[in-house]
């Protein structure tokens, strides 16, 4: 991946993180790893256990940020999520699957949460 890339991703995942914690949530995890999976944010929103998937875009030109969240990354968070959950303990916790998409403007960033982005099948 090219640094510049890179750069934007990172910039945009912090930007992200801000913007959680404005609205309440507290920062549990950022990027956490699993074999199968990485995730970017893992959150509490009240009382529910948030795994958000945060993707930062430069422009539109490959379209909208969670259009990129396709069904086989979807699969690699649920199971990334399900190895979080029984490592904490918490496998009857109410949890919830995000998408922050992150615009980058010359001033800074636009962010969009998406709560709910997909399910668990």
């Amino acid at each position: 991946m090219p640094d510049d890339k890179k750069n934007l991703g990172h910039h945009g995942e912090t930007a992200a993180a801000f913007f959680l914690k404005s609205k309440g949530f507290t920062i549990l995890e950022t990027n956490y790893r699993t074999k199968p999976a990485e995730i970017d944010i893992i959150a509490r929103d009240d009382d529910t256990i948030c795994f958000i998937e945060v993707k930062t875009r430069g422009s539109l030109k490959k379209g909208l940020p969670k259009e990129s969240v396709t069904v086989s990354k979807q699969k690699k968070i649920l199971l990334g999520a399900c190895f979080y959950l029984k490592q904490k303990k918490w496998e009857n916790s109410r949890i919830r699957f995000d998408v922050v998409e992150v615009y980058k403007k010359q001033d800074g960033f636009d962010i969009n949460l998406i709560k709910n982005a997909f399910q668990a099948h």
